[in-house]
């Protein structure tokens, strides 16, 4: 390729959308699907919204010698017959996420960070957004297609399907950015042209608004004489699966200009200091989620640092680990507190040992491992006295049981540091994160797989709660633990339940599963209590009487077990079970309506006992 074979230039973003809307701009067929989730998507529009950049888009000019079968951008549809003038080799899923949130009219179908599919429509908070306190990003907000927000109940909690409800909420719909004269008329008139509205509007469009209609993106153009062998390695360099540049991989560039290399202490220095067995809990955490730990002290400390020189709260550097946060790290700063970090994730490891989690496998969150680190560091030896180790469990078990660190948890890690640390240190507030945690009664029935963070959470608690193997007695500590045998397994087996007419979701929930040793689980096989404890304690070479207690502590009745009471064992081992999650939260569990102990999950695939 010659100098000649490309150009680069500035475009406005109205007119590529427009290209786009058209089908002037379309994607060769081999570009992947889109997959960006919605909070990628209102990352983007935050910039824009500030004039940053947001990347250069690459396109390679049609009608040339290279020939490529094309379609339209999702959610565009232009004329069947429309021919495109350009095809979209890099920044598709930029193109795609704006085109649809700005011009599209519709919902936007995208997917949750579980990779789940949803469709809403992207809105600001005209409030936020001229606030210069508040993050851009925060004031970006994704509403259901039908702009009714509901709670886990189902009941509405917030209501903006009118366009009235948007002019009092000052929630203002991104989809009208590029054409706001209707919904401004229609604002000024639901305030009655008040003076101060008016002023609002004004100092909102000029802030937010205007930087959309004059925003340009850079583009680099392939000429269409370009050979389709330049084509195809150009599309390879810059499409390597869709994933950004990591906030390790910036560092890493910015902090080599001064000679360090981040890469190399990560691994020699940092990573390599819980290599041991007994920090076995830490083999899965990332580069990037030691950065967001250490980003937590740094920022804290300049928090801490405004506050001594009292400089008003309001004012004062926030507390957080988003990537911008990441992205302002000093190397003096990582220098400092990283040793610090490295020391609190192996007291991470310790304190998760003592709370009987010792293997990523029944990790109920990895991401609470990173505030739990942050804690434990910046706490020190305030953070080893009985007293503190039992704030940090009820802490550490509400967020588990209150399933609080699933998607993205940034804004809870922020809070969780200073809340915690200051809890442990003799301050009377309760974290809000131990305010927040909810455990309904119902959702035991709906705790089937161990994707759930509560499941993996019951499992620890029965092994803390003191749970020996049925047929040696052994508890199922380190040594047993690491031992890939064992495993959760049902208690009345499902070949009997079935054959008994009990409905699957009851007895494929937790209620009714237990850590068992493979070799246990093959002497119970499908049959009934009453026939596997017999052959448990023959084989045991001990009495029916030791058997059962080995049974009562998993928190199970024996006698129940004996006389095949599936009701009534189902009963018990609920109510033991809500009795322990309770104790380890510090909340007394209430009863709920029938109605919310529904069916989520499927069997567990990975659970094989009744072969």
């Amino acid at each position: 390729m010659t100098e000649e074979a490309f150009s680069i230039d500035k475009r406005p973003l109205r007119d590529l959308l427009r290209q786009v809307e058209d089908g002037r701009a379309q994607l060769p067929e081999f570009q992947r699907g889109w997959v960006w989730p919605h909070p990628n998507i209102a990352s983007l529009l935050a910039s824009i919204s500030l004039s940053y950049p947001v990347g250069t888009v690459m396109l390679l000019q049609a009608g040339g010698d290279v020939r490529f079968k094309y379609r339209p951008i999702e959610g565009a549809t232009p004329p069947a017959t429309a021919t495109p003038d350009t095809l979209v080799l890099d920044g598709q899923q930029r193109l795609t996420s704006l085109f649809q949130s700005l011009k599209q009219g519709s919902p936007v179908v995208t997917q949750d960070l579980r990779k789940q599919r949803v469709s809403g429509w992207f809105y600001v908070d005209m409030r936020a957004a001229v606030d210069g306190n508040t993050d851009r990003e925060d004031a970006i907000r994704f509403l259901p297609a039908d702009r009714v927000v509901r709670n886990f109940r189902g009941e509405p909690v917030e209501d903006y399907s009118t366009s009235e409800r948007e002019y009092e909420a000052h929630l203002f719909p991104l989809s009208s950015v590029f054409d706001p004269d209707d919904w401004e008329s229609g604002f000024e008139d639901h305030w009655e042209y008040d003076k101060e509205k008016r002023k609002f509007w004004k100092t909102f469009y000029n802030e937010f608004i205007k930087p959309f209609d004059r925003y340009q993106i850079p583009v680099i153009s392939l000429g269409r004489a370009t050979p389709r062998q330049a084509v195809c390695q150009v599309f390879e360099k810059v499409n390597t699966g869709g994933v950004t540049l990591t906030v390790f991989e910036l560092l890493t560039a910015t902090f080599a200009a001064d000679e360090f290399d981040l890469r190399q202490h990560w691994e020699k220095h940092c990573k390599a200091a819980w290599r041991a067995p007994e920090y076995r809990i830490l083999r899965d955490v990332s580069n990037t989620d030691f950065l967001q730990a250490v980003t937590l002290l740094a920022t804290a400390d300049r928090h801490a640092a405004a506050a001594r020189a009292g400089i008003p709260e309001e004012r004062r550097p926030r507390i957080g680990c988003k990537r911008k946060d990441m992205l302002a790290l000093a190397l003096d700063e990582y220098e400092r507190f990283a040793p610090v970090v490295v020391q609190g994730f192996k007291a991470a490891a310790k304190f998760l040992r003592q709370q009987y989690i010792f293997d990523t496998k029944f990790l109920p969150y990895g991401t609470q491992l990173i505030p739990l680190a942050a804690i434990l560091a910046l706490a020190g030896e305030s953070a080893q006295s009985a007293g503190a180790q039992q704030k940090l469990a009820r802490w550490y078990w509400c967020g588990v049981f209150g399933e609080l660190y699933g998607g993205s948890t940034e804004t809870r890690f922020s809070q969780d540091l200073p809340d915690v640390v200051d809890w442990i240190g003799g301050s009377a507030t309760e974290p809000r994160t131990v305010e927040a945690a909810e455990f309904a009664p119902g959702r035991l029935l709906t705790l089937r797989t161990r994707n759930s963070a509560a499941y993996k959470g019951i499992y620890a608690l029965l092994l803390k709660a003191g749970a020996v193997d049925w047929r040696t007695g052994e508890k199922a500590e380190v040594t047993g633990y690491f031992d890939e045998s064992i495993d959760i397994h049902h208690v009345f087996p499902k070949t009997w339940c079935e054959k008994a007419g009990h409905p699957s979701e009851v007895y494929n929930s937790i209620v009714n599963k237990t850590p068992l040793t493979a070799r246990t689980n093959r002497i119970i096989g499908g049959a009934a209590p009453s026939e596997y404890l017999v052959r448990l304690a023959k084989s045991a070479e001990s009495t029916p009487d030791v058997v059962a207690e080995h049974i009562r502590s998993h928190l199970i009745s024996p006698d129940r077990m004996s006389g095949d009471d599936f009701t009534g064992f189902f009963e018990d081992r609920k109510a033991a079970l809500l009795g322990r999650i309770s104790a380890e939260m510090g909340k007394a569990m209430g009863e709920e309506p029938a109605a919310a102990e529904t069916a989520v999950s499927l069997d567990d695939p990975d659970d094989t006992d009744d072969l």
